[in-house]
């Protein structure tokens, strides 16, 4: 197994501590007047995420984490699990359970492409891709005349998901709509 000293923490470096896999998200190299340097280290915990602060002495390392991220197409659920299956042409597929699914239940759409990390083959996190294009499934009518510039109003969307869209966007309508922000782009 591999392992990576503090020389060679980075930003998004996947390693093993106390037993969990963990991304570094911040390091910093301390070289104090006195006494040996060290790094000061922000990391996430990818079973929990939790975050936190640690201090390794300068040489020291960990062993590097087994995680994947993988592009994986949607099936289906089953009420407990969300199903993946590889693009690969294996057709091997993994269920997510709802922790690893989490805040991407309300994107997700039979068919799309997603990132999935996988540790032991097994989801830890799934991850929409930044742009996902839902149809209006409810919204209150729109008024002729209305144009972008003309105010709000809340959308349901195919998966559940609710945005405020333009006054012109009806029901049936497809719409874009960025997955980091929740907010409306455009009709598709």
């Amino acid at each position: 197994m591999a392992s990576y000293s503090t020389n060679d923490f980075r930003s998004g470096l996947k390693v093993m501590l106390d037993g969990d896999p963990c991304a570094v998200l911040d390091n910093e190299y301390v070289k104090p007047g006195k006494g040996q340097a060290f790094n000061r280290v922000k990391l996430r915990n990818l079973k929990t995420g939790r975050v936190w602060e640690r201090t390794f002495k300068s040489g020291e390392s960990l062993e590097a984490a087994d995680v994947m991220d993988i592009d994986m197409e949607y099936l289906y659920t089953d009420g407990e699990f969300w199903h993946f299956m590889l693009t690969d042409g294996s057709f091997e597929q993994h269920a997510a359970d709802e922790k690893a699914v989490g805040e991407t239940i309300k994107w997700l759409k039979e068919q799309d492409i997603y990132t999935v990390t996988l540790y032991n083959g097994e989801p830890l996190n799934v991850s929409p891709p930044n742009f996902v294009e839902l149809e209006v499934t409810e919204t209150d009518p729109g008024l002729k005349g209305n144009t972008a510039e003309g105010g709000s109003k809340p959308a349901t969307l195919t998966t559940g998901a609710v945005v405020k869209v333009p006054l012109f966007v009806n029901i049936g309508d497809k719409l874009k709509v960025d997955t980091r922000t929740g907010e409306y782009v455009s009709r598709a």
